[in-house]
Formats: structure tokens, sequence, C-alpha cells
């Protein structure tokens, strides 16, 4: 490791290149291809018309445009992309738009046991301190894929930052700094039974140690204990996001010291939560922990925060983030981070047991009146509604996982996503629009671009395996050819050569001209493709570590679908809506496992 220490963590960021802007003629063959699994011949004659107009027309107009924009622009969708994607949405973002995942540590040496609550929770804190410290003083390790450097901006977002609700849209405040650029806040804010405290996490220059946190923590929790719950503020960040924004206006009329309390929460390096339930939970079923995490007591997290720390009274874990400030690969690697120095240290504290004098957390207490009140009831009453709606399930499959996969030469993340088509399309009868995460931080501030797998080689592969006239060779060529599709389309969107964000450019651009929506966005199939944020499978790997994540389906009617993949297991979150009648989270699970087996058993056959 010593050879690298002149890396500093953001040395790379003004030598990223720029988000390139496909060419129009690639982009729009690209999404013919992709709305094709899901047309009629007619209606797929009709739309290769509308797209040929637009491509003559108002869409090469409309790609000049942008052209120009990316010219002054390093990357020309960022902010596009934050407004559309999170800022501008108003839906509440608790359970809509928020990733949460169980903590990983029960895998090693953090079952359940009760007891260990605040004890593990100041050492868990101490490593995320550990972590802010590193990218504070540059010494986190910039990402690479291959030798190529990856956008480390999103880690300025993980501490101090918090999403700020405005009545049309919403804004990001970051209040981070590394050492060099000067001082940034070090307090965390401690949530207990709906009330909210605050500490200093330095004394003296130094980062407090686990027993030091441990005496914080721990009068926190005297002070909570047997007394009546507080007002619970936090819930209000559950609420639908203009209901939010007017609420917060009211509470800083009140009383401009209310104001000072926000700005103190969102200053915060972190919100830590402290949470009575006792989700316990197994290495084969995360679904408790997983659900509490995504669902839990809205009154003891800051949903707009970019991290919140669960931490359970069975001393376990989970985590609550907000999504729009980064995107889940920079959560991944902090609790990667943290999930290993814990196994080393066997989730003990080995330094000096030793309490500097310092001061008490100081509690932090808004003034209310009975609107702010009632707000409140609504708040958590609508919240309540919505939890109530998600039906979600997490579990490994431990029959085989990448190393099997690999031995057969296929890339385990494609070999996932077709066997969760086949799975899809045997309960559904018919291919689901699928969206799946790819990177693109090979570029200035990139974030993700829209990969599809639900290709036409991918429901001709299904049609296969579903058809009982089909033989094993037919099967497996149809299968190969779908492995590749998918691989071929992965690479080129992470190379900044998908289609999604780009037919996202040229629909934002008519419409800040306030030109009429072009045709091609009012096309039937292009929402039933999936566009304009209409997949019925809402897909991401979250990487080959033991951390994993949840979201909530993008639409009624579908699910989300993460899941993390070890070498001899893959672990996997569903959710989905229980009011749809046609949505199952379990039985998806269930026929995922099985289009698991199927594939592997081709891909083993296809060896002889």
């Amino acid at each position: 490791m010593a050879n690298n220490l002149s890396e500093r963590t953001f040395q790379y960021q003004s030598s990223l290149p720029p988000l390139p802007v496909p060419s129009l003629e690639k982009s729009l063959s690209k999404y013919l291809n992709a709305v094709q699994p899901f047309a009629s011949e007619e209606d797929f004659k009709a739309t290769v018309d509308i797209v040929r107009k637009f491509q003559e027309g108002v869409g090469k107009e409309l790609h000049q445009k942008l052209l120009q924009r990316a010219k002054t622009k390093k990357n020309w969708l960022e902010e596009w992309w934050l407004d559309t994607a999170y800022l501008e949405v108003r839906i509440p973002s608790q359970l809509n738009v928020n990733v949460a995942g169980p903590g990983p540590y029960l895998e090693h040496c953090w079952p359940p046991e009760e007891g260990t609550q605040l004890q593990r929770a100041s050492i868990s804190t101490w490593h995320a301190l550990q972590y802010w410290n590193l990218i504070r003083t540059e010494r986190l390790h910039p990402q690479k894929s291959g030798k190529i450097p990856l956008d480390m901006d999103q880690f300025r977002m993980l501490f101090s930052t918090c999403k700020v609700p405005g009545v049309k849209k919403d804004t990001i405040r970051n209040y981070f700094k590394t050492e060099r650029e000067g001082p940034c806040p070090s307090h965390l804010v401690v949530i207990c039974r709906g009330r909210i405290f605050t500490f200093d996490a330095v004394c003296d220059g130094q980062i407090l140690t686990p027993p030091e946190l441990l005496r914080q923590l721990s009068y926190v929790k005297e002070c909570c204990d047997g007394e009546p719950e507080g007002d619970g503020v936090a819930a209000l960040t559950s609420e639908e996001r203009t209901r939010w924004a007017l609420a917060r206006e009211h509470l800083i009329n009140i009383d401009p010291h209310n104001d000072t309390i926000l700005e103190t929460i969102q200053s915060s390096l972190f919100v830590i939560s402290l949470d009575e339930t006792k989700p316990y939970s197994t290495p084969e079923n995360y679904t408790n922990l997983t659900v509490e995490a995504l669902t839990g007591n809205p009154t003891i997290r800051w949903g707009d925060k970019s991290y919140n720390s669960l931490s359970f009274a069975d001393g376990t874990f989970g985590i609550s983030c907000d999504h729009a400030p980064y995107d889940g690969m920079v959560l991944v690697s902090m609790c990667w981070y943290m999930d290993q120095q814990i196994k080393v240290t066997e989730g003990k504290w080995r330094g000096s047991d030793t309490v500097r004098p310092a001061p008490r957390p100081e509690e932090l207490v808004f003034t209310v009146d009975e609107k702010i009140l009632s707000d409140i009831r609504h708040a958590k009453q609508q919240y309540l509604e919505s939890t109530q709606d998600l039906q979600m399930v997490c579990y490994a499959f431990t029959a085989f996982g990448k190393a099997a996969i690999k031995q057969k030469k296929l890339h385990p993340d494609t070999f996932v996503q077709l066997a969760k088509q086949l799975a899809y399309q045997k309960m559904h009868k018919r291919p689901g629009s699928c969206y799946e995460t790819a990177m693109t931080r090979m570029f200035y501030h990139g974030r993700t671009e829209t990969m599809r797998p639900c290709t036409q080689e991918a429901v001709n592969w299904c049609n296969a395996m579903m058809d009982p006239t089909c033989d094993v060779d037919t099967k497996r060529k149809a299968m190969m050819l779908a492995l590749v599709k998918h691989n071929t389309l992965m690479a080129e969107a992470e190379k900044g050569k998908g289609f999604d964000r780009h037919l996202l450019g040229l629909y934002l651009i008519a419409k800040e001209e306030g030109r009429p929506t072009p045709e091609l966005f009012m096309d039937p199939l292009y929402a039933k493709s999936g566009g304009g944020g209409n997949f019925v499978l809402s897909t991401s790997l979250v990487g080959y570590t033991t951390i994993l994540g949840a979201v909530a389906p993008m639409v009624h009617h579908g699910y989300g679908f993460f899941y993390r993949i070890r070498d001899d297991r893959i672990v996997v979150s569903i959710s989905a809506w229980k009011s749809c009648r046609e949505t199952d989270a379990a039985s998806l699970f269930n026929n995922f496992s099985s289009s698991l087996h199927e594939m592997l058993v081709l891909a083993t056959t296809s060896q002889l």
C-alpha cells in the first residue's frame, strides 16, 4: 500500500475527460432495438416512422443544441440529471427514492445479541469517522477501472451533506471540505425516541475513541429511556416534498432558533439513529433487517441526510440514505471498508480505554406549535400507509455464486440479469422492461447511464427456454447470443455510448426552449419499453462484496431488484407493492432461483 501514498483522492479530477454526446443516429438505432421486444409489427413500423422523422427534423436541431451545451459544460448532463431524477421529484423520498440496506457485519463477528447496541454503535461510528478522515486528508485511494481513474467527486457528498426541500425544487447542501480547503463541520447528530442530540466527534484535533463515543451515546440513551418520546420532527422528512418544504418554512417562522437547529442537522457528519426495534436476521435471510432499514420509524431518521447509520436494539445495523448527492457505489465503498475493519479487529476496540473530558451531547429542541404537530401526525400517517404497502424479501441463493459462473467463462452480472429476465417472463408471460445501472465514472462528474437488459436476444432465449419442443443446443446458442448482446451494451453504456441520457437531454432542450414535446416521447412504445422512468424492473448490481442495498419499485406494477454476488452465493433484495395484484416478490425470487439452476446446467452441457 505504501508505494501508492502519492496518489491523492481527488488528484485526477481535473484530468478526467468530459462526458461525451453520442451520435444521434446510433442512439436512435439503439432505441429502436430496445423497444422492439415490446412492439407488435404494426406498432414497430409506426415507431420506426416516428424515429425517422425525428432524426431528420426536430431531433437534428435539438442534437446540435446539445452539442453546443457540451462545449460549455464539462458534463452536459450533471445539473439536468440532479434536477430531473431527484430535486424536482415531489413524491416522498424516504421510501421512493432513498436507498437503504442491512449492515453486513452479521456474517462474521456481529450476529444479533442483546445489550450490545451502544458498544457496537460506538465502534461502527469510529470506523465511519476514520473513513471521513481518509477523504478529508485525501488519503483514500482514487478508484480505477483497470488503469483508468474514475471520478471521485461523489465521495465529497458522503459526509456533512443534506437535501433541503423546496416548494418547487429541492437543493443539496454540502458542507464538506478537505483539509487543504479549510475547516469543516465535525459534529454528529444522534436521534433517539423522537429526540435529537448533537456532539462533536473531534476533541483537541483527535477523533473520539470508541470508549469516548460510547459515553456520549450512553448519555443520549439515558436521557431518553423512561422519558416520554420527543416531538419527532424528523418524521417531516418522510413527507411529500412540497408539504415538507412548507412545514419547514413554517418551523423557521415560528422561531429563528429552529433554523439554527436545521443547520446543525444539515451540516452534521451523519446521523446515528438509535432504534428500539429488534429486526433479527441471518446471513441466509436479511429480510427483517432490510425492511426495517427501508421502512422503519420515521421519527428517528433524517430522511434527507446523505448517511443515516441505523443502530438496532439487538446489535444489528442498517443504513438509510438520500440518493440525490451520490450513487450506491460510494456507500458500498465505505461500508465495505467498515466491514473489513470490523472483521480484522473481530468487532472489538483494542486501543486505550481512557476517556478524555468533553462536553456532554446537547439536545436540539425545536419550538413547535399545533400546526407543526399536526403536520408531524400527517407525515407519520402517510408514511405508515405507504410502508405497509411495500413487500420486501431479501434472501441468499446459496447453491452457487461467482466462482461457478466464472468457471464457465461467463460474466456473473450478465448471468444474473438473464436469469432475472427468465424469472419475470415465466411469472408474467411477457417481457419485462428493465433498467440496469451502468456507471459512467470514467468521465468528469459521471454518474450513471441506463443499460436495458430486456433485449430481443434475451426475449428470444426466454422463449426458447419456455418452449418444450426446443432442444438443448438451440437453447444454448440463444443464451450465448443474449449474453454477448448484454456484455456489448453494458460496455458501450459505461463508455458514454448509451442512449437513454442522450434522449433525456434532447427532451429537456425542447422543454427548456418551450417547444412542444417531440412525438418520439409521446409514442406509447416509449413508455411501454421503460422510457420516462417506466421500467417494470429497476435493478442494480451492488457489487461483489458483503454490502447490499434495497429500493422500492419504479412503477406500481414493478419490482425493485438489487443483488450482490459472492464466490458462493447471490444475495438478492426484491421489492414490490402489495396493492398490485399481479406482482409478488417472493415468487419472483423462487423463479429466479430455478432460472439460475437451469442456466448453470445449460452452461455446463455447453462444455461437452
